[in-house]
């Protein structure tokens, strides 16, 4: 087994299947034994109900630039009209504030996506439906997501943009540094993605406009019963 130096002092990094993992076993010196979880008078599905939905987190991945923001703000206007009550939690801002301590190596990666998948846990305890839009590069982190939540609960929803259309848009002018060496890490072009094998959903969307694919995901909450009247 393989270790490598990380950024968290006294907690060596295993290498399992691809994905660096950090031992918390390690980390007795940062943990107190007093720490007691503590129970709330009111259950999340007493939070959801008085918001007529069930709590998800509908997690948006794929590459940079195949549409995940722009999805995930079209579904959260449909679902505001239905009058749902929703979060959006997006990898560029989400990196202003909570993450702003981490890069883009494949350490801080892995720790970018455990931060999140705890926060929307929260989210979701709080009976809200959390979308979630980031790269998420590795099937590992996203498993680790869904095993927080309560079966159906997470939503994965492949956003299956090819790396050429990703690169003909090139928004932010990324994929263009990326190749000129100049962003090191860079998922698809330095450093891997992990396609979903098996994802709740997929979209498609150099053949389908964002709200037809924002449109795909309120069919399938209804087929779940997460919204409802």
């Amino acid at each position: 087994m393989n270790i490598r130096v990380n950024p968290w002092p006294n907690r060596p990094l295993f290498l399992l299947e691809g994905t660096l993992r950090v031992n918390d076993h390690t980390n007795d010196l940062r943990r107190s034994a007093n720490v007691q979880w503590q129970h709330t008078a009111v259950s999340r599905e007493e939070r959801a109900h008085i918001k007529h939905q069930k709590p998800c987190v509908v997690w948006l991945t794929g590459l940079s630039g195949a549409g995940k923001s722009t999805i995930a703000n079209c579904l959260e206007r449909k679902l505001h009209a239905l009058g749902r009550h929703t979060a959006v939690l997006d990898g560029d801002n989400v990196r202003h504030g909570l993450n702003r301590d981490l890069g883009f190596t494949e350490a801080d990666r892995v720790e970018n996506i455990r931060r999140i998948g705890e926060v929307a846990k929260l989210m979701a305890d709080a009976g809200l439906i959390v979308i979630t839009a980031f790269i998420s590069p590795f099937r590992a982190d996203r498993d680790l997501v869904r095993s927080l939540l309560p079966p159906e609960e997470f939503i994965e929803v492949y956003i299956n943009t090819p790396l050429e259309e990703c690169e003909r848009r090139d928004t932010k002018g990324l994929y263009m540094k990326a190749r000129a060496g100049e962003i090191p890490h860079f998922t698809g072009i330095s450093s891997p993605y992990e396609v979903p094998l098996y994802p709740e959903i997929t979209v498609e969307t150099a053949s389908v406009t964002a709200d037809e694919c924002a449109e795909k995901i309120v069919r399938y909450l209804r087929g779940l019963e997460t919204i409802y009247s």
